[in-house]
């Protein structure tokens, strides 16, 4: 990919200085707040920078499981960005459920036509989802948007089924091997998690076909969580549009994520719900919150709109 990321030493523009990095996020809305487009609202503006929340459909779900999806029109989805983008200026894409290979389609193109955008894709787990379904996105996503994504996100099992379906040895595959396979398709960074250690542990992992650039582990919380993945390439899709390298990035959206994860809550009977504001909570410790809120402060910047 010929995109770099978001820098903010020379702004070009002369409005406010202090304006928010500007994220443009395409996913199905959840109405159960577990994950979908308002996680990544709620994820990008916790971080620090501006959602704008272009819908691709429902989801039809509770906060245990999903029971069917409902995918807008692909000419609903690309009039929503258009308008948008025609009037604004926006830092990054991030790219989470688009339905249809036809939304899928128009998300590309719009990638496609604004290509000094990074984009950050995330590929959740379909295995709710009608089998032939599934497998038709996932075909789609492969050879329409990998080509415009910058940064792939996804749970190691998924992207292993997904990328190396045919996997054969004994040793299961390591970020290097499903960069290698995504790096094929023209992505030319994964942000791979939930790679599975022997000390209870569990290693995200920043990698290219060529190396891993940054890994961090973190202690496995024994929970089934909705909106983990959503969360993370929200978080950092903020913070590479706020200006912050990739590296420094991924792991400063992993750290927010297990945050996340370690104060999250049940909303009803199923699945624990990342705390996206975890940081914005009274506590007995103020100094505490105090450092944790500054430990996620975006670095300043210069965005102007």
């Amino acid at each position: 990919m010929a995109q770099e990321f978001p820098s903010h030493d020379n702004p070009s523009l002369d409005e406010e200085a202090s304006a928010p990095a500007c994220v443009m996020c395409f996913n199905a809305n959840d109405a159960s707040g577990a994950g979908g487009l308002g996680a990544d609202q709620l994820t990008v503006a916790s971080v620090g920078a501006h959602p704008m929340a272009v819908v691709t459909g429902v989801y039809i779900r509770d906060s245990a499981e999903i029971f069917d999806h409902i995918a807008l029109d692909d000419d609903a989805v690309a009039e929503q960005a258009r308008v948008v983008l025609e009037d604004s200026s926006v830092q990054v894409f991030k790219v989470g459920f688009c339905g249809t290979p036809e939304n899928l389609s128009v998300v590309a193109q719009t990638c496609s036509d604004y290509a000094q955008v990074p984009v950050v894709a995330y590929m959740p787990n379909l295995s709710w989802w009608d089998e032939d379904q599934a497998e038709a996105y996932q075909d789609a996503f492969m050879e329409l948007l990998l080509p415009q994504t910058t940064v792939l996100v996804g749970n190691h099992s998924t992207l292993w089924r997904w990328l190396l379906p045919d996997w054969s040895q004994s040793k299961s595959p390591g970020p290097r091997d499903l960069a290698r396979a995504a790096s094929e398709k023209g992505t030319p960074y994964l942000l791979v998690t939930g790679i599975a250690q022997a000390d209870q542990q569990i290693e995200n992992a920043l990698a290219t076909p060529m190396t891993v650039l940054a890994t961090e582990r973190f202690e496995h919380i024994d929970a089934v969580f909705s909106g983990a993945g959503d969360t993370l390439s929200a978080a950092l899709a903020a913070l590479l549009a706020a200006g912050t390298d990739l590296e420094a990035a991924c792991l400063e959206a992993l750290n927010y994520l297990d945050h996340c994860l370690d104060n999250g809550f049940r909303s009803g009977m199923g699945h624990v719900v990342p705390d996206r504001l975890f940081w914005a909570h009274s506590d007995d410790d103020e100094s505490d919150s105090s450092d944790v809120a500054t430990e996620f402060a975006l670095p300043p910047h210069e965005t102007k709109h």
